[in-house]
């Protein structure tokens, strides 16, 4: 069998491993849902919170270090850009922390009632070892 094709099927195997598939669709799945957070979070919560504060927009929040030139574009720290990042970061957080923690109440089911021993098979080993001569 000619060499790539030995690596061909080493590599299927590889790419086809239960684990590999199960982390993919991680991936797949936690980057949208990091998507539809940040949209909840720029979309629904970042308004209300702009208008409380005036009608500022957290993402316009910048420091200017260098006005624009003719030669140059304008230098800022563009804060309010990772203000907003923080926020997100901080609210995707919580929404894993509050779905894991879910998921860990549904896997931990009550605990089984632990079964008292059976003194019917107790009581017969007894038995026949006392009938036993000595």
């Amino acid at each position: 069998m000619p060499l790539y094709c030995a690596m061909f099927q080493e590599f299927r195997k590889f790419i086809l491993h239960g684990n590999m598939v199960d982390m993919a669709v991680g991936i797949v799945v936690g980057a949208a849902f990091g998507e539809a957070v940040s949209s909840f979070v720029r979309d629904i919560v970042m308004p209300p919170i702009g208008l409380l504060l005036g009608g500022m927009d957290f993402s316009d929040l910048v420091v200017t270090l260098q006005a624009a030139s003719d030669e140059t574009q304008t230098v800022v720290i563009a804060y309010g850009k990772f203000i907003q990042t923080v926020l997100d970061f901080t609210i995707v957080a919580f929404a894993v922390f509050m779905a894991i923690k879910g998921m860990n109440k549904l896997r931990a089911s009550s605990p089984a009632e632990p079964t008292p021993p059976d003194t019917a098979l107790l009581t017969e080993i007894r038995d026949l070892l006392q009938q036993q001569p000595k």
